[in-house]
């Protein structure tokens, strides 16, 4: 297991973690060896300081990360040049039967070296018997043109099947659940269509700034960070139709019929947010997104951004799909939110009765629940508004929830790639957004300014309201967990 990147942050926050817990839980082959790869002059006694805050280490653990770190090595070399790559490969067989064994690449690199960093594994580490595997992390390109170009330089180098494009929230257990919800149970299936719901809402809020990373942030935007991968991908198993079966190819077949019923989004069809500073806050709530020092002056970056989708097809047409991200918001949240239509004929107060709502919440505290109308306790017969709720932490106490790149990695393992996106799914997905994000950046428009820890823009609001999706105030979820 190759871990191109190993001395960034993303290699020390969860790449190297994640192969910990694996390891720790006997989820790794038994001759497994890691090796370390980057152009920092480093040991593996480095990569150990800098990942082991993230690694949830017990003190009776301490003799099995001890051996967990004795089967890494680490190798220094350019991304650019070959010898890096040669001196990689010979590492690799100098181990004990190397010629022979299996190789897992991850890139946990900047977009920027991909292709040069392909072209390299490709020529100078690929000459062995096991098979080769290569995981890359978002983002797949700025654009339509950018993602095709690359999704066309590793298409001459590696098949399909040796390629893993992740995308961390298909490993999450809701995202995971989405399938069986809708393909286990017959409650579902005959209301899952444009005659019984009106409209879903697609929820992706963080209450924290870009601080620290704004000039990374800034070059993409709310809508290539979060909308057009994380959201897409959680619209797609929404919306699609029932695959032949629980194969990765059927299942992404069905992901690739969705976008392409959907339209490229129009600028009508968004709002666009960026936050401020909120006077009265603490900490970053102080600064704005613009007071960020490595934020160029006068960005127009999107930090927060709501879309309307229409799927034209026999079951979701006239359906909005809603989807809505931000950061410096109010809370830190992730869900599904189906609402079904008004109940046909009320006999009951006009008004009292609200939509019925399926909501799975993806973080914190995982959890579906159904919003239903019940009768209020006592001596009336008033409907009130409940839920039937499946909470993880009370349902499922004692079962270890995986960390969402444990599901996925060890799939890259296990050679599963129901879980990953394919070039087909990447296209599409930019073909919807490509042109209205070239519109965004071309026009300047300027997105509308929204105070730290707030909601999001109130035009937001207003915007979801006449897309279709009543939302009452009258309710809110109670977590039990709490």
């Amino acid at each position: 297991f190759v871990v191109l990147g190993a001395s960034g942050d993303l290699a020390k926050k969860k790449i190297i973690p994640t192969l910990w817990w694996l390891y720790r839980d006997d989820l790794l082959p038994d001759h497994i060896h890691i090796i370390g790869y980057a152009r920092s002059k480093m040991s593996v006694a480095d990569i150990r300081a800098k990942a082991f805050p993230y690694m949830k280490v017990k003190d009776s653990e301490k003799a099995k990360l001890d051996s967990f770190f004795a089967a890494m090595s680490y190798v220094q070399g350019s991304y650019s040049e070959e010898d890096g790559f040669k001196k990689l490969d010979t590492a690799i067989k100098a181990f004990h039967n190397g010629n022979k064994a299996n190789r897992l690449f991850y890139l946990a690199l900047p977009p920027t070296v991909f292709a040069e960093v392909t072209q390299n594994i490709h020529d100078h580490c690929f000459e062995h018997e096991g098979w080769n595997r290569i995981i890359i992390e978002k983002p797949f390109g700025r654009d339509f043109d950018s993602s095709a170009k690359l999704s066309n330089h590793l298409s001459r180098l590696f098949d399909e099947s040796q390629l893993y494009r992740i995308d961390h929230y298909l490993g999450k257990e809701m995202v995971q659940n989405l399938m069986v919800l809708r393909f286990a149970n017959r409650l579902f299936g005959p209301v899952w269509n444009r005659d019984n719901i009106s409209s879903v809402l697609i929820t992706f809020k963080e209450p924290f700034g870009t601080t620290g990373r704004g000039g990374y942030f800034d070059k993409f935007g709310i809508i290539r960070d979060v909308m057009q991968n994380h959201l897409f991908q959680v619209l797609c198993l929404t919306a699609m139709e029932k695959p032949a079966s629980n194969n990765a190819d059927d299942i992404r077949d069905e992901k690739v019929k969705v976008l392409k019923c959907i339209r490229p989004l129009k600028l009508d069809d968004l709002v666009l947010g960026q936050y401020v500073a909120d006077p009265e806050g603490t900490g970053d709530a102080k600064e704005g997104y613009l007071d960020d020092p490595t934020v160029p002056k006068g960005s127009v970056t999107p930090t927060f951004a709501v879309g309307k989708f229409n799927i034209c097809n026999e079951r979701w047409d006239g359906v909005p799909f809603i989807l809505k991200c931000g950061k410096a918001l109010n809370e830190r949240k992730a869900e599904v939110r189906v609402q079904f239509r008004d109940v046909p004929g009320d006999i009951f107060s006009n008004g009292v009765v609200k939509r019925n709502e399926l909501v799975m919440r993806v973080q914190p505290n995982e959890a579906v629940y159904c919003k239903m109308m019940t009768k209020s306790p006592g001596m009336n017969v008033e409907p009130v508004e409940t839920e039937m709720d499946l909470s993880y932490n009370l349902r499922y106490k004692d079962v270890k929830m995986p960390d969402a790149y444990e599901r996925l990695i060890l799939d890259v393992f296990t050679g599963s790639q129901l879980n990953f996106v394919r070039s087909d799914e990447l296209s599409e997905a930019w073909r919807i957004f490509t042109p209205v994000l070239h519109q965004i950046e071309n026009e300047k428009v300027n997105p509308i300014p929204y105070k730290y820890g707030t909601r999001g823009p109130e035009e937001a609001d207003v915007f979801i309201k006449a897309a279709g999706f009543h939302y009452s105030s009258t309710y809110k979820w109670v977590n039990p967990n709490l």
